[in-house]
């Protein structure tokens, strides 16, 4: 299902939509789509990008009184959850 949208363009914008559109031989509206469709995408892959290094930025950042937290993890939250629970 497609939804009207109206949306305003400067004059260069719409001379060069034009010029591009017959090139292609689609439709400005097939090409403002595409250029949509880009940005939300470069966006997504930004917003990983951003979630990522947040991620990352953590690691070695906290201490643990533990030395075997990789294998027992599982194990030392029970413990964590069960005095909090307390």
């Amino acid at each position: 299902m497609m939804v009207r949208t109206q949306i305003h363009l400067t004059e260069m914008q719409t001379l060069r939509l034009k010029e591009l559109a017959a090139s292609e031989g689609v439709s400005i509206a097939t090409l403002i789509r595409r250029s949509i469709d880009r940005y939300m995408m470069e966006s997504e892959h930004t917003d990983r990008a951003v979630r990522k290094a947040r991620a990352l930025a953590v690691v070695g950042k906290y201490a643990s009184p533990y030395s075997d937290v990789s294998q027992q993890h599982d194990r030392h939250l029970a413990e964590l959850y069960a005095e909090v629970g307390s």
